[in-house]
């Protein structure tokens, strides 16, 4: 086992270099074995939790998952004091087109929001404070003034610790990270954005945006929804897909040929190298896993354990190539 602890970006937090994922706890994830991988997250060192407080589809209030987790925190034993604790806010939690939160519960960043929300959230969570706030998605229509002055009461108050964004353009994390710096505050610790080798994207300016302000990279969706896991042969096991991910498969046949056959020559399951490919790169503090089972989260392991010489990361390359390095020079010179 190689899990190991890095800094979230320049900061001084030590998380381990896979974060579990909990979306699945609450809706494909029954209560009983949500606890199990918690418990088992922890023996295998892994000390970074990420929720949000839209996670959880049933029945017409989201926030389950949140739930599930305060209950876990609950037991003690330590439990909470050994997790650094990611949730967000931006979309709504309420369901019911007729309560009134629905006017007020849209998809934004006003500091009502961002204050009722985390009000929630640590209801939900059975805690006192969240280690890393993240907005879910940006705002533009908000005023930087109103989000920094929320993110910054909550703060003060001793209920959130670093604040974070998720799926930022890389012009809003300099915009939000010199807001913050205008107001004497610390801005943004990291950056949750999907990233994987069929999706790479953000390597033209939001890994840049990343190094240059100090930010932890936090890919989600690092399988790609799967199509990375050894999709082909789970199809040839008779597998049932939907249609979505049926028409994935057609489209980018081709290139899962070539990657699981270079998987199969390396020894290693497709899920593994895809992991180990993200965690390669230095900017990456950590991919999050989203278990449905305590075996996947065993599985993942094995990621950490993998090194890539330079032959194989070239294949990778040609067959998943990205945006083309960098901006400017990916386009310009």
């Amino acid at each position: 086992m190689a899990i190991e602890n890095k800094r979230l970006g320049k900061h001084g937090v030590m998380v381990s270099n896979l974060c579990l994922g909990t979306m699945n706890f609450g809706w494909k994830t029954d209560e009983a074995e949500s606890f199990r991988i918690m418990d088992r997250a922890l023996e295998l060192g892994i000390n970074f939790f990420d929720t949000a407080d839209v996670y959880g589809w049933t029945g017409d209030q989201a926030g389950d998952t949140e739930l599930i987790l305060g209950k876990w925190f609950a037991q003690g034993g330590g439990r909470r004091d050994a997790v650094v604790l990611a949730t967000k806010v931006y979309n709504p939690v309420t369901r019911r087109e007729n309560r009134a939160e629905v006017n007020t519960d849209k998809r934004n960043l006003s500091a009502y929001k961002i204050r009722k929300h985390a009000e929630g959230s640590l209801r939900r969570l059975q805690t006192d404070h969240i280690d890393l706030y993240q907005m879910h998605h940006i705002d533009r229509d908000c005023p930087w003034d109103e989000v920094w002055q929320a993110f910054s009461q909550l703060g003060n108050q001793g209920k959130v610790v670093y604040v974070g964004s998720s799926n930022f353009a890389g012009w809003d994390i300099a915009t939000a990270c010199q807001e913050a710096s205008k107001r004497g505050l610390m801005g943004l610790a990291s950056e949750q954005s999907i990233y994987h080798l069929n999706n790479r994207m953000v390597e033209l300016e939001v890994l840049p945006a990343c190094r240059h302000y100090g930010l932890g990279l936090i890919p989600w969706s690092p399988l790609g929804g799967g199509l990375l896991g050894g999709a082909l042969k789970a199809v040839s096991t008779g597998r049932r897909l939907d249609d979505g991910f049926k028409k994935d498969l057609e489209k980018h046949h081709a290139k899962l040929v070539k990657w699981e056959a270079l998987c199969d020559k390396l020894g290693e399951a497709p899920a593994s190298v895809a992991l180990a490919w993200l965690l390669h790169n230095p900017l990456v503090t950590a991919p999050i896993i989203g278990p449905r089972t305590v075996e996947q989260l065993n599985s993942a392991i094995r990621a950490t354990e993998i090194k890539l010489d330079e032959a194989t990361l070239k294949q990778l390359d040609e067959i998943f190539p990205g945006p083309g390095g960098e901006a400017p020079n990916a386009y310009s010179w």
